[in-house]
């Protein structure tokens, strides 16, 4: 598909691995670059990139807190937001003619799932201690542990697939939606793909960010949220 597709870095060949390198970094100094712009001149009352940044971050904070809790939702929100952020500008990169996501390749959201994953369980085993943490896995009941203890690694594990393959599977199917698109209407139609596309975009970054938090949640404080 890639042969037939125009990109701006094309020259740099159409070999996967080498753009996802070159759109990971571009998604990652465009997030670098909106939060340049909105601190490099803070003010009391804010405006422009400022007063939107605030307005994402108490956006942030409010989801965090419903999911979790205050504490939760404060310690966390720079590895939440740099997560939305990031995910949000590789998403919507997409959506311009010349770029594609690199949240639309399975290695990128595969690292930001065992990243998540990862970080959750250290976390966890240093809000708990080790031999405190590992003891949620067995379940309340002891007799049931042999039972219990299998379930939740699976648990746990599974959470790698639903975090990396429900955002690469919906950005990857917007990509294809949005060229089918330009091939059958390639003028006005394609407008109002292109605001679907941007709402799928935040809300891919939005679910990922909620899970983050759920996760983390569950992991520092023993208590399994619902969602």
């Amino acid at each position: 598909m890639m042969e037939r597709v125009w990109l701006f870095f094309g020259f740099l060949g159409h070999n996967q691995a080498v753009q996802l390198v070159v759109h990971s970094l571009i998604s990652a100094g465009l997030a670098l670059l909106v939060a340049r712009l909105a601190t490099r001149n803070l003010q009391i009352v804010p405006k422009g990139c400022q007063n939107v940044m605030e307005a994402v971050i108490q956006g942030i904070l409010y989801i965090g807190k419903d999911v979790a809790n205050e504490e939760v939702a404060r310690k966390y929100l720079p590895l939440t937001g740099a997560l939305a952020l990031f995910i949000f500008m590789g998403n919507f990169i997409g959506i311009i003619p010349g770029f594609e996501s690199p949240t639309a390749n399975i290695n990128l959201t595969l690292t930001l799932a065992i990243m998540v994953f990862l970080y959750y369980h250290f976390e966890g085993i240093k809000a708990q201690g080790l031999l405190h943490y590992l003891s949620h896995f067995a379940g309340p009941n002891k007799w049931l542990a042999p039972l219990m203890i299998p379930v939740e690694v699976i648990s746990h594990f599974s959470r790698i697939i639903s975090l990396a393959f429900r955002l690469f599977g919906n950005i990857k199917g917007d990509d294809l939606f949005l060229l089918v698109l330009l091939f059958l209407a390639p003028w006005i139609i394609p407008l109002a793909g292109f605001a679907l596309l941007t709402f799928s975009a935040f809300l891919q970054a939005f679910i990922f960010m909620v899970l983050t938090y759920v996760y983390l949640y569950g992991a520092v404080t023993g208590e399994e949220e619902a969602l």
